[in-house]
């Protein structure tokens, strides 16, 4: 069976051991079983320099053949000094069901996508000495956890420069999960980022030479929010920012997602709010709140359809409806515009002047008036 598998550890406080650990960093050892076996060791959680793994999460690559993943409960035999108890007496548990299995070593049957779970390790009393969750990646190209939407898998977008960005997904309906990690830093040929993860499991800070980014799960499990601590909004960037999203199934399986981007790509300014002035027929907008300042240092673009026509039918008048005039504003300190005669409505959106990233959703003004009383009607 040709096996590769990467080694992720996370710590905790343990007061049974204070042999110091390394701080996070990424290093590479081989081991040798019946097999010759690459790992990957990444320390995830150093949440002290007197703590040890207690806590380990194995992601295996599998070809779909038979093969064994060792487990080893304890480094050394000297650890286990519990009584007149021996390394015989090392009990296993597999999700949480006692296993047949006793001893330092345990033999964990990789078939197929088989072989993932949650395996740990107990004294003869029942104390926790290690705990090891093995996940399965299959060597196949196709993706199962996540929908391809809108030709990706992952969609990021930031509304302004101050380093903050978020990326969204879409889980297939029969294989909702959720985050194993997440990686983010800022990729240059000589950046190595070190990332941590804290006790919650759901808040991850990656920190580089270029970049500390924190990212946490939001609240519906659907995305995550991110922030680059050493950006400078004024600064050009120069490196970009690299997002990789491990997801799990219930089932053990893993799948890791990426996207590469530099913020001014993904950036998307929020909807304008637009306004009369009155006894003109002039419209005025003003930037979104949550937009960069300043803003003739930041300008933004504007795009005005106006509509004539009425499209009651319509979901979304300013996608669905066509514009009788589009006209583009550039300028950063006039906001206003003299509509068309007979206009019935007017729709604004906005993107960054400089960068070709996306354009803001359309806001929509309406400037039909009730006769009974002249006020005008918003939607």
């Amino acid at each position: 069976m040709n096996v590769k598998h990467r080694l992720y550890v996370s710590t905790s406080h343990s007061p049974k051991s204070h042999q110091p650990l390394e701080s996070a960093a990424t290093q590479y050892v081989l081991i040798s079983t019946n097999l010759h076996l690459r790992v990957r060791i990444l320390l995830l959680s150093p949440l002290s320099l007197h703590t040890r793994p207690l806590f380990l999460v194995v992601v295996v690559d599998v070809d779909g053949t038979l093969g064994h993943l060792p487990l080893k409960c304890l480094e050394s035999p000297e650890e286990f000094t519990r009584g007149d108890d021996g390394i015989g007496d090392i009990v296993w548990m597999k999700n949480g069901v006692k296993d047949a299995q006793t001893g330092n070593v345990y033999l964990v049957q990789l078939e197929e996508s088989l072989g993932g779970g949650n395996y740990s390790c107990h004294s003869k009393d029942g104390s926790l000495l290690n705990h090891t969750v093995v996940l399965i990646q299959e060597d196949k190209s196709q993706k199962k956890i996540l929908v391809n939407s809108d030709q990706d898998y992952l969609r990021c977008s930031a509304q302004n420069f101050s380093g903050e960005f978020a990326c969204s997904w879409t889980w297939h309906r029969s294989r909702v999960g959720n985050v194993a990690f997440i990686k983010a830093r800022r990729v240059s040929d000589d950046s190595v980022a070190k990332c941590s993860v804290d006790t919650s499991g759901q808040h991850w800070t990656c920190s580089s030479g270029q970049s500390n980014i924190s990212c946490s799960v939001d609240s519906s499990g659907h995305g995550i929010l991110c922030v680059d601590q050493q950006h400078c909004p004024y600064a050009e960037e120069r490196a970009r920012i690299h997002v990789t999203v491990y997801v799990r199934s219930k089932h053990f399986l893993v799948e890791n997602y990426s996207k590469h981007f530099y913020l001014s790509e993904i950036v998307k300014p929020g909807k304008v709010r637009i306004s009369k002035v009155h006894n003109t027929t002039m419209i005025e907008w003003s930037y979104p709140s949550s937009w960069s300042s300043p803003f003739s240092y930041f300008p933004l673009s504007f795009q005005i359809a106006q509509l004539r026509g009425r499209c009651k039918k319509c979901s979304n008048p300013c996608t669905d409806s066509k514009a009788t005039k589009t006209v583009m504003v550039n300028s950063p300190d006039v906001c206003q515009f003299e509509v068309k005669h007979k206009t019935k409505a007017v729709c604004i959106r906005a993107k960054d002047a400089f960068c070709n990233s996306q354009w803001s959703e359309w806001s929509h003004y309406s400037l039909k008036t009730d006769e009974k009383n002249g006020r005008q009607n918003k939607t």
